[in-house]
């Protein structure tokens, strides 16, 4: 029988779902209530990326930038130098492709203190199509010296991630969707950068994966159990750094792993753990992911598409058996 962990609600289709973006302007409007420090930058994109709930109730501490992403990166290092914490959001693919060589000069290598929260990410942008994607951002942000980088599965994690990026000093980029997806984790969660989360303990295969893809994930493993077939699942929300030692533990009862992520192949989620893998534990491994541009599409026509829903990780994970 699959086994859950004890904050994790098992059947995701009859659990609230929320997007990660909403998650992170209703807690964006708890830090500030508590901490002064906290200011919000925006590329013209509130209403999207949902700091728009940030600026009605603080409206002195909230900068909209315009469609000048470069410039809100450097505005953003200066609140930095002047003690404030702030937090910066536009999409993912202006904010770490438009914006990308400011926040390499003037957040990482300087180490400022700001958080980059960037919205619209990866292939469930939907409609917005290929153009709008960002199938890139975990790569050119897990490159940067003293960049963290995280993706929340749902609505709790990003809440908790939001408070840790508050509190730990020096660049942050967390990573949001667009759609409605389950709220996995049940309250009190208390988010841990060192530790990967184990969230069905299986045998065999270690199936890993991130953000919007760990409801997909759940999904496919409760079709595997009907047929007697009982992987492990690991919600890998930290990618950078990666959480080493906890992984490596939860790896090394298993033969084979498997990676899934709405991201490019090159740079990613499974780039990172068969780094660590064949660095520490050489296993075999499979990474499904993006290799071309997406195009536009609901998010669930995309994912059948390209192969990433909770169908074709059934039949993945299958033939990796």
């Amino acid at each position: 029988m699959v086994q859950y962990a004890s904050h994790i609600i098992p059947l995701p289709d009859v659990a609230e779902k929320v997007a990660t973006r909403n998650a992170y302007g209703k807690a964006l409007e708890e830090l500030g209530a508590e901490d002064p420090r906290v200011v919000v930058l925006d590329a013209d994109l509130s209403g999207s990326t949902r700091t728009s709930l940030f600026a009605k109730k603080f409206p002195k501490r909230f900068f909209n930038a315009g469609i000048a992403e470069q410039n809100m990166v450097g505005m953003a290092a200066g609140f930095a130098l002047g003690g404030n914490i702030p937090f910066i959001s536009s999409f993912a693919i202006f904010l770490t492709g438009r914006a990308w060589e400011p926040v390499r000069q003037s957040i990482c290598y300087p180490n400022l203190n700001v958080k980059l929260v960037a919205s619209h990410a990866g292939l469930t942008v939907g409609e917005d199509g290929g153009s709008h994607q960002s199938l890139e951002d975990i790569t050119l942000t897990r490159v940067l010296p003293n960049m963290r980088v995280m993706l929340p599965a749902d609505a709790v994690q990003t809440g908790a991630m939001l408070r840790y990026a508050r509190d730990v000093h020096g660049p942050v980029y967390i990573r949001t969707s667009r759609p409605n997806t389950p709220v996995i984790y049940r309250h009190p969660y208390h988010y841990r950068p060192d530790e990967a989360d184990l969230l069905v303990k299986g045998e065999k295969i270690a199936v890993i994966t991130a953000g919007v893809l760990v409801g997909e994930a759940m999904q496919a493993l409760e079709s595997l159990a009907k047929e007697g077939i009982f992987p492990s699942l690991i919600n890998l929300h930290t990618i950078k750094p990666l959480p080493e030692a906890s992984l490596l533990q939860l790896l090394a009862r298993h033969s084979k792993v498997i990676t899934f992520e709405e991201h490019s192949v090159y740079g990613g989620l499974g780039s990172a753990v068969a780094e660590l893998c064949g660095r520490e534990m050489p296993m075999p491994i499979r990474i499904h992911g993006m290799t071309q541009f997406g195009k536009s599409g609901t998010p669930d026509q995309l994912l059948e598409k390209f192969g990433l829903n909770a169908a074709a990780m059934v039949q993945k994970i299958k033939e990796w058996m």
